[in-house]
């Protein structure tokens, strides 16, 4: 190859490598540009309520913990809604003063943590609830338990239930911090009586991120058990990536790059805004699920894990079901463990219409004697002609064995419900928000339908009509007991709204 030659092709790769260089910085330009143009940003947005908690607070104690808390309410109150301009009840504002999603101007605010106490309690139940989420998700499973003796905590998260502001800066070892203080609150409480501990979603994961504390750390209270809602073990990489998105933001000193979506804050328990932080935290506390459960089987220790019963649909967009059982499931030894997996509803038409179809997974799964932990798969009947119906029927599978028992149940999926969603595990038909019902004080988001022209309204209508309610949720709350060994013992008042 003479000089020329050489020179020459150096010349192609310098100018193909200068090419793809401003097709990159185009692509990212442009990017920039789409991503800066969406909704403005409003107080909730921006505010900076430094009375939150973290990991390096000067806080020993949960009493510390719910002191601080009160005073990050009492910032939220002077810095967010004393400068919003007040609401009227037609307005759906949750940070205007009276409009009907207020929560400060509900009987109870569930944005706060709250304590269920018993002078004698059987057993003591942690509830910790998802990312963008409130302790309100978790209420009616707290209510039940302590209905049945429990001692009972709904922990606030740390960068939840006051704006969406809170979660820019939040590090999941902040919640994991809170996680500890508060089980430790609970035991002390409890004495010898077991620990449980149910999360859901994000709550799953730090559920599980403190059963391997407690591995790692004899010096914490270990749960006796985890009933785990849609668990957090596995999402998207590209949640991981999507931090660059804020980091670019950063640099350019454009504040809407911090946030996946910007939307209005119409509900009052949950932020309809999701920032990119959170994204990430949700993947790193995967990924450190991931490295320390791999940790504990090589040393051998996870039959020291706690029991776990989790319920999971298998309609998932926001975590992976697969996940779930290869990187939690498959890793622990026989010892009472036990997943839940609501299919989808099979009726024909719905079958039709389905862009995929967990049907082979599970059937695989059914079958898997190799498995150390029990399955059941709660799905459709077959009516006549042996097509499916929208009776229920239960299959499960024993850990360890091949064969597979049934049991028709009085439940029947909903007309016009084709799965359930990653959100409504931890609700009712009745609850007041998210239900099938009128709602009473609270306009009930679980039923709005809304027809019209796309592109119109300001809330999509994909969240408009995502399942928000469990039509199983009792059978789920009943199976929690069992797994609690817990039994109700009282008729409990009916749970402020």
């Amino acid at each position: 190859m003479n000089k020329l030659t050489v020179h020459t092709i150096t010349i192609l790769r310098r100018a193909l490598g200068y090419g793809l260089l401003v097709t990159f910085v185009s692509l990212i330009s442009i990017a920039v540009y789409v991503l800066n143009q969406r909704a403005d940003l409003h107080l909730w947005h921006k505010v900076d309520l430094d009375e939150e908690f973290t990991r390096k607070s000067d806080v020993t104690d949960f009493a510390g913990y719910l002191n601080l808390e009160q005073r990050l309410f009492d910032q939220l109150e002077t810095e967010v809604y004393a400068k919003t301009p007040p609401g009227n009840p037609k307005n759906i504002n949750r940070y205007q003063k009276g409009s009907m999603m207020d929560p400060t101007s509900m009987a109870a605010n569930w944005n706060r943590t709250f304590e269920l106490k018993q002078s004698s309690p059987t057993a003591g139940v942690l509830l910790i609830h998802g990312m963008s989420d409130s302790p309100y998700s978790l209420r009616h499973l707290g209510k039940k338990f302590h209905a049945s003796g429990a001692a009972v905590i709904g922990l606030r998260v740390p960068g939840h239930g006051t704006a969406p502001s809170g979660l820019v800066e939040t590090s999941w070892k902040d919640m994991a911090a809170a996680v500890r203080l508060a089980a430790k609150h609970l035991k002390q409480t409890i004495g010898d009586k077991p620990l449980y501990v149910v999360g859901y979603s994000n709550g799953g994961a730090l559920a599980v991120i403190y059963a391997i504390e407690t591995i790692e750390d004899p010096s914490l209270p270990r749960p006796d058990g985890l009933v785990l809602l849609s668990p957090e073990i596995g999402v998207s990489k590209a949640a991981g990536l999507a931090v660059w998105q804020g980091r670019i933001g950063h640099w350019l000193g454009l504040d809407k790059l911090a946030w996946n979506s910007i939307s209005m804050e119409y509900d009052p328990f949950k932020y309809g805004s999701f920032a990119i932080n959170a994204g990430d935290q949700a993947y790193r506390i995967t990924a450190e699920i991931e490295k320390r459960l791999g940790k504990l089987a090589k040393a051998e220790s996870l039959g020291e894990f706690p029991r776990v019963l989790a319920f999971q649909s298998a309609a998932d967009a926001t975590v992976s079901a697969s996940a779930l059982i290869s990187r939690l499931f498959v890793r622990l030894p026989d010892q009472g463990h036990e997943l839940v997996i609501f299919d989808i509803n099979r009726v024909e038409m719905i079958e039709h219409l389905l862009g995929t179809d967990p049907a082979e997974q599970l059937a695989v799964l059914l079958v898997e004697a190799k498995h150390a932990f029990s399955l059941t798969v709660v799905s459709n009947a077959t009516g006549n002609g042996d097509s499916p119906s929208r009776d229920v029927m239960i299959h499960r599978r024993k850990a360890g064995q091949t064969d597979v028992s049934t049991e028709l149940t009085e439940m029947a999926w909903p007309l016009e419900v084709f799965s359930l969603s990653h959100v409504a595990l931890p609700f009712p038909k009745g609850d007041p928000l998210y239900g099938n019902g009128n709602g009473g004080e609270i306009p009930t988001l679980g039923n709005r339908a809304l027809r019209g022209e796309r592109g119109t309204l300001l809330i999509s209508p994909g969240e408009m009509l995502r399942q928000k309610w469990n039509p199983f949720y009792s059978w789920m709350e009943k199976r929690s007991l069992e797994f609690m060994r817990l039994a109700p013992i009282h008729v409990s008042e009916p749970i402020a709204e």
